[in-house]
């Protein structure tokens, strides 16, 4: 047995999310949005080196030697799968595992909310999902692809980097792809998918601009395309999307995004109040047609108000969302306030248990 799963085995024992392995320093699993040591004792930075390089596929060496960091996926038969990144440090090699289920949790199990239910159901365009990394936009993404897998009968394709969640093929034809194994790039991948008969694409990163426009264009030709990004709220999403392009394109790509864009979720992970895990807040912005036109004429920062008065559709600020999970008591007023974007509307809980 790899001398990494003893620690990978303590990681989904105690329902962590993330283990932290790195020379110099002892074993840190991340619980709960916190680091806890699982010893007191730093690592031998040679035992790191080979516990790391016994589990690592050969294409992950070759690009952690050639670039000092590599991105790959390793498994627990029947436990856990990983998605793993391993770099260079100051004392030495270091990794970080996140963990992945095996099995993706359904919408039921997430509690999601009817408004991204209902996204999920659309036929085509783009849904997209963001938040930090950790925000749990993976285990959304992939609620969703089970709900399409177990309602429909199509042809479901992700290109991911790497591979997290494994779909079963339940009603759907599913084909998965992955970065640095079965294609180069998320653009040159969604290139090809395009010419794949999809009827649903999973596009695990919109990192460039390149993926962005084939992604919208995907989405206008009647595919539903679900990706994520890393930015922090529904209207800044939109906006980042629009100014990745050169400024004589961004009048079409709004016109483009009015028309296909179904939706965005942002969203963040919160403590539970009893402490036995977290809960997303999440942020939902629904194309209506007011939003559509404001889009068009790229009135971003008028989104936020179209928000908080399109509660009809199922939208909601972040603020809104945070305040929802405070009212059922599922979250502490301490971490309400953490987490607010308007910390004035949660001032006076800052200092609450």
């Amino acid at each position: 047995m790899p001398a990494i799963d003893s620690f990978l085995n303590q990681l989904v024992e105690r329902k962590g999310s993330d283990l932290h392995f790195l020379a110099g320093d002892p074993a840190r699993i991340r619980l709960y949005g916190e680091l806890m040591p699982l010893s007191g004792e730093p690592l031998d930075a040679e035992t790191v080196k080979k516990s790391l390089y016994e589990i690592m596929p050969k294409p992950a060496v070759d690009r952690f030697e050639t670039k000092d960091g590599t991105d790959f996926a390793y498994s627990l038969t029947g436990i856990a799968r990983f998605r793993v990144n391993v770099m260079r440090q100051l004392n030495g090699m270091g990794a970080v595992f996140r963990a992945i289920p095996s099995v993706a949790r359904t919408m039921d199990e997430l509690n999601l909310p009817e408004a991204v239910r209902n996204l999920g159901r659309a036929t085509n365009g783009l849904i997209l999902v963001t938040g930090k990394t950790g925000s749990g936009k993976s285990t959304t993404l992939a609620s969703m692809i089970d709900d399409i897998n177990n309602r429909v009968k199509g042809h479901i394709l992700t290109i991911e980097d790497p591979i997290e969640f494994v779909h079963a093929r339940k009603n759907c034809l599913i084909s998965q792809r992955e970065i640095g194994v079965h294609a180069a790039t998320f653009s040159s991948a969604l290139m090809s998918a395009l010419r794949e008969d999809p009827d649903v694409i999973l596009v695990g990163e919109l990192r460039d601009l390149e993926t962005m426009s084939i992604a919208v264009t995907a989405a206008e030709m009647g595919i539903l395309v679900m990706g994520t990004l890393h930015t922090n709220g529904a209207a800044a999403t939109v906006d980042r999307m629009v100014n990745a392009f050169p400024a004589d394109k961004q009048s079409h790509v709004r016109t483009m995004l009015s028309t296909s864009l179904r939706g965005v979720v942002s969203q963040q992970l919160i403590p539970r109040t009893d402490k036995q895990g977290r809960l997303a807040a999440m942020e939902i912005l629904v194309n209506t047609p007011a939003v559509a036109n404001l889009i068009r004429q790229g009135k971003m920062d008028q989104l936020e108000n179209a928000m908080q008065s399109g509660s009809a559709h199922g939208m909601r600020t972040m603020d809104t969302a945070i305040q929802l999970l405070l009212d059922r008591r599922e979250i502490t007023g301490k971490e309400a306030f953490k987490k607010a974007i308007n910390k004035n509307k949660f001032e006076h809980l800052k200092e609450a248990s």
